[in-house]
């Protein structure tokens, strides 16, 4: 067990005690040493933990303290990180300015050891000069994902026929280094994908669409899985 997760669980084990717990006792729970179980409860003490007595008495935690509502280890930490630094090298900027204002009110939540941790992280995302630049705003298509607003833009697809489509956008999927619109569109009366670097004159209307069992984000992952399963059925078969 690393540490971060070791003092996560010295606070959930005192929570349950109704009684002092000797530091002898609480070493061999977590299969420590006296002294980097002493050198642990000095460290949550620091960090704000209402962790009462001393070596040789016993240790209690005040009942009213409740953990922080969310609490990470060195590797859940790390993981986000990591997904920020992608959030700002593969979206816009509004929405890089929103992971970073996420991740700084996470760090005020840390302990000391972690945020020791936080500075050894050893994975990082950087921008590429493979990433697709596109013209449309892609703040604006997540609003409008999240208020089932439906949109109209120009697209111009891979054998460079242009059209224009309505569609009720459901959700942005990347495949690095390429961003996709995945919606219901009213042109096809079917699902469909749309680049982001293909679309132009992107407009939201002033339409909400019902969020209609066959025709939402639900519905098309549930046709991909079937998709995938047949796939692989036929695959299978062929090899007999």
């Amino acid at each position: 067990m690393r540490k971060a997760e070791r003092l996560n669980e010295i606070v959930h084990y005192l929570r349950r005690m109704h009684y002092a717990v000797t530091a002898e006792i609480l070493s061999a729970h977590f299969e420590v040493s006296l002294r980097t179980l002493y050198r642990d409860i000095q460290d949550l003490k620091d960090s704000g933990v209402p962790i009462q007595g001393e070596a040789g008495v016993g240790y209690v935690i005040d009942k009213k303290y409740h953990l922080p509502p969310i609490m990470f280890d060195a590797d859940e930490i790390e993981a986000i990180a990591l997904g920020v630094n992608m959030v700002r090298n593969w979206t816009d900027e509004a929405f890089a300015k929103k992971a970073v204002s996420a991740y700084q009110k996470i760090q005020a939540t840390l302990s000391a050891p972690l945020l020791q941790e936080l500075s050894q992280i050893t994975t990082f995302s950087q921008p590429s000069h493979y990433k697709i630049p596109w013209e449309v705003s892609f703040t604006e298509m997540r609003e409008c994902i999240r208020q089932r607003q439906i949109v109209k833009f120009d697209y111009l697809d891979l054998t460079e026929k242009k059209s224009q489509r309505t569609i009720r956008p459901l959700a942005l999927t990347s495949f690095s280094p390429v961003w996709l619109l995945t919606g219901w569109c009213e042109l096809r009366n079917d699902f469909r994908n749309f680049r982001l670097d293909r679309i132009s004159r992107f407009e939201k209307l002033n339409v909400r669409f019902k969020n209609e069992k066959d025709k939402n984000l639900s519905a098309y992952v549930k046709r991909l899985h079937e998709e995938s399963d047949a796939d692989a059925n036929h695959c299978k078969n062929q090899s007999l």
